[in-house]
This record gives structure tokens, sequence and C-alpha cells, in this order.
């Protein structure tokens, strides 16, 4: 039988033990070090971006700008961890936060080139002197 899936951004495919909600998304790893790993793919960008799929390769959900709120970890006998993650999407608040804080990086890349522009404008004046 083929188990849910969740894929990323980067196209990352992790395999779900229970997906019934965002709130409560349970995966399974072979030992802590695999549990890490998949923990390090849950990135903002990454999750920007995020798919369900059904073990048939359906799609349940689609979801922009997941936050992950917290992830709760139960390690077994034979060293498996099966980890529970707790995802919610973006409030319309941070969303507009993001793209005041990507609208400020594009002015003050502007900033920095009308300077630079200013210096050597000024420089070229002062030269013919």
């Amino acid at each position: 039988m083929n188990k849910d899936k969740m894929i990323l951004k980067d196209n990352t495919t992790i395999e779900l033990e229970a997906g019934a909600s965002l709130s409560n998304i349970q995966v399974a790893a072979a030992d802590r070090a695999g549990m890490v790993a998949i923990w390090k793919k849950m990135t903002a960008d990454n999750l920007s971006s995020v798919q369900i799929q059904t073990g048939a390769g359906l799609t349940v959900g689609t979801y922009t700008d997941l936050v992950l709120v917290s992830e709760t970890s139960a390690v077994s006998s034979d060293g498996s961890v099966l980890t529970s993650y707790r995802f919610r999407e973006k409030t319309d608040e941070e969303k507009r936060l993001d793209a005041l804080e990507e609208g400020q990086e594009v002015l003050n890349g502007a900033v920095d080139d009308l300077g630079k522009a200013t210096s050597d404008l000024a420089d070229q004046i002062g030269g013919e002197q």
C-alpha cells in the first residue's frame, strides 16, 4: 500500500504515516539522524509551496506559505522515530510583512546603486577641474 506524501517546494517527497490535518502530520524515520534530515527540509522556502498527495498520487491539498509551529518526536525501542509536525498557513499580516521586507530589500539595493552612481559622477566632475 502506497503512503500519502508531502511534496515540498524543492520536490522533496516525505512519506506520511498520518496526515489528517496540517496540525497533525506524522512522519516516521528509521532513526534520529533520519528524523533530523527530514526536519532540516522544513525551511521557510520549502514550506512556501507544499502539496499533499494520496498514495495513489491524487493531490488533496495545495498550500502556500506554511509555518512549522512545532514538532514532537517519540523514539521507539528499535530506534525508529515518529514525529508529529504541526503546520499552519501564514496570516495575512505575516504575508504583508514579507512583502514589505522584500520591497525594502529592493529599495535598499536601489539606494546603494544611486549612491555609487552619485559618487562616481562626483569623482568624474572633480577630476575634470
